[in-house]
């Protein structure tokens, strides 16, 4: 019951999200970053978007379930219809947005079944809740011993690129 009200808070979302795109996930990249082709777009722009899933961080390519990850994403979404709904554009030029497959907020899917972080750090958020209830049923990457947030795993990547530099 408590998992339907979260997904139930997150469908609704706040108002100020911009229209909502509909069309077809045509590639996923990573566990959370996916091509988008729009049904419609503007003869100027590009024939599809690239999104990143707001509100959550997966394991990178690379790192443990980072492999898993994107498999569970392709399994949501890879060439299903979807609705996406635009939050934002971060400093890379991409989409920040929740990805709505069949009604199931895939972002949040992701952090229940284990695959990706709530990005957030305010404890109440839903996504929070969820990664919560993912940890303690030790789902994904909770099943292992000691999961490394990829913002830790992707500091200790540059790390040693540098060092390498260095060397």
């Amino acid at each position: 019951m408590r998992t339907l009200l979260i997904l139930a808070a997150l469908l609704c979302g706040p108002a100020a999200w911009a229209s909502a795109l509909h069309g077809v996930v045509i590639a996923v990249i990573d566990g959370d970053t996916i091509l988008f082709k729009p049904d419609s777009h503007p003869p100027a722009s590009r024939a599809f978007v690239k999104v990143r899933l707001a509100g959550i961080d997966a394991p990178e390519a690379g790192q443990p379930y980072g492999d898993a990850a994107t498999h569970a994403l392709k399994e949501l979404a890879l060439k299903r219809r979807a609705r996406l709904e635009p939050v934002a554009t971060d400093a890379y030029g991409r989409t920040l947005g929740r990805l709505v497959v069949d009604g199931l907020v895939v972002n949040a899917e992701l952090v229940r079944q284990g695959y990706a972080w709530a990005s957030s750090r305010d404890a109440a958020d839903p996504l929070r809740l969820m990664q919560g209830e993912a940890r303690r049923a030790r789902r994904g990457l909770w099943a292992g011993p000691d999961p490394m947030p990829p913002w830790v795993w992707r500091r200790s990547a540059d790390s040693r690129a540098r060092q390498a530099q260095t060397d």
